[in-house]
């Protein structure tokens, strides 16, 4: 058997892995297309925050790859990756089975690193999956059942507290989410809101530091103060250990301890392991691990494999680690795969940034579009959900979604929480729905009147779809 008669293989099924399979899918190719996870279901990473609080349901942000992937071309492998042989393109998963390739993807994704705290691998709870969401969501809940039934004020307190360890967009956007949450779940429960406490640890001063979102900064200390409760800061705080029921750290160089019932990490990601084991020449790898790439998303040196997402970089372009990113490298793989097919020569990839997305809180979010408008509160979350969800894998998944989506946010049906338990009175809510109204009506009139330019100017945040799916009857 040829080389060139082997599958496309794709090692992850994060942003990157999946995009470029489906993508494969859709090209008139017959070239076979092999993606292998460890996992069952795709986490949609940006919108976990909605998972954990009910926002969106589970089919919604955590569907099953064999749902996602029905009536494409991609043969779904849920195994873990054992070795990968570059030289003789082989991969070897757990269960035995061997696969050779004639092209090969490296979207591995990124692993929660604790910096070798010790504790933290036991004792933190990572927040970068569906299932570590779920988990989080069921322990905050456990958390909360106990301080309702406990009399000790010391150790309600301790269980009413929750640490989170890092200041970037995760900790902040967990931490927002977090201080509208807890008060409303305790309160439910017959509780006093005002004990939850949320506390943001960070090593520096600086919140979002080096982050794409950095310049975000004052919007995000903003909205991290008004939320149901206010998140505390602990800044300048290098954390030395994580025990069951507290976090030990070093500050002006005296060693205290923050007691917290829940610990929840987000201090930093590093490269899969697999790619250390890779004959990868460290000068073609960054200080992080990562590997570097042609600006075709190629390794030099292996030219038949293409690495993106969180696994590779090119020292030339660098971009951040985003989900806008991971989307657009799994579009141009593809679209190389096929060139490369045909004879023809790969074209070297050009990410479009368009912004960022922040939560910061329920119904509340900052959409920075283009680095040069903020849009923020409810019309920001508005935008942040639906410019998410149309980047939803299976056109037909993404129309049940959004719909569903459009449909609780216009008529407030299925909510997880009470709006009246935010503070807001019912003059305000109907005021949130008529805004809801009008940002959707705006679009629309905007939509009639020039539809040419319409699309050109908004086609990227997936509105002009949006709206053609809600005006077609369903059958």
């Amino acid at each position: 058997m040829e080389q060139a008669s082997y599958p496309t293989v794709i090692l992850g099924g994060g942003f990157a892995g999946l995009f470029t399979a489906l993508h494969l899918s859709h090209q008139n190719d017959s070239h076979p297309i092999i993606l292998i996870e460890q996992r069952d279901r795709f986490s949609f990473k940006p919108l976990l925050y909605e998972l954990l609080s009910g926002e969106l349901h589970s089919e919604q942000v955590y569907p099953r790859y064999k749902e996602l992937l029905a009536g494409s071309r991609v043969t779904f492998v849920q195994d873990t990756v054992k070795s990968i042989d570059l030289h003789q393109r082989r991969v070897i998963v757990a269960s035995g089975k061997v696969f050779d390739y004639s092209n090969l993807v490296l979207a591995l994704g990124s692993r929660t690193t604790y910096f070798n705290t010790p504790g933290a691998a036991e004792y933190a709870m990572p927040f970068t999956s569906g299932e570590e969401a779920i988990a989080l969501r069921k322990h905050l809940r456990n958390r909360l059942h106990l301080a309702i039934q406990t009399q000790d004020p010391k150790r309600r307190r301790l269980l009413l507290s929750v640490a989170i360890i890092g200041a970037g967009p995760a900790g902040i956007e967990l931490a927002c989410t977090l201080a509208d949450l807890l008060p409303i779940w305790y309160d439910e429960l017959g509780g006093d809101a005002d004990e939850v406490r949320v506390v943001l640890v960070n090593r520096s001063r600086e919140i979002l530091k080096g982050d794409v979102n950095s310049h975000l900064r004052c919007t995000a200390q903003r909205a991290l103060k008004r939320r149901v409760i206010p998140v505390d800061f602990l800044f300048d705080a290098a954390v030395t250990k994580i025990q069951a029921d507290g976090v030990e750290y070093r500050q002006h160089d005296q060693t205290r301890v923050l007691q917290a019932g829940t610990i929840a990490w987000t201090a930093g990601t590093s490269p899969n392991p697999l790619l250390m084991e890779l004959p990868i020449l460290v000068e073609r790898r960054d200080k992080r691990g990562r590997l570097m790439v042609t600006p075709t998303l190629q390794l030099p040196d292996f030219p038949e494999v293409f690495a993106s997402g969180d696994c590779a970089t090119d020292s030339d372009n660098p971009q951040p680690p985003t989900a806008q990113v991971a989307y657009q490298h799994g579009r141009a793989i593809a679209h190389n795969l096929k060139h490369i097919r045909e004879g023809k020569p790969a074209i070297p990839v050009q990410i479009q940034m368009r912004g960022t997305l922040m939560k910061l809180g329920l119904n509340e979010s900052v959409a920075n579009l283009f680095n040069k408008v903020q849009i923020k509160g409810q019309p920001g979350h508005f935008i942040r959900e639906a410019t998410y969800l149309e980047l939803l894998p299976n056109r037909a998944h993404n129309r049940k979604v959004t719909t569903e989506w459009l449909t609780d946010e216009l008529f407030q049906r299925h909510r997880p929480f009470s709006h009246m338990q935010l503070g807001q009175t019912p003059w305000l809510s109907g005021v949130a729905t008529l805004a809801a109204g009008l940002i959707l009506a705006t679009p629309l009139i905007w939509r009639a009147a020039t539809p040419m330019q319409f699309q050109q100017t908004l086609g990227w945040t997936g509105l002009p779809m949006l709206l053609d799916q809600l005006a077609t009857p369903s059958r």
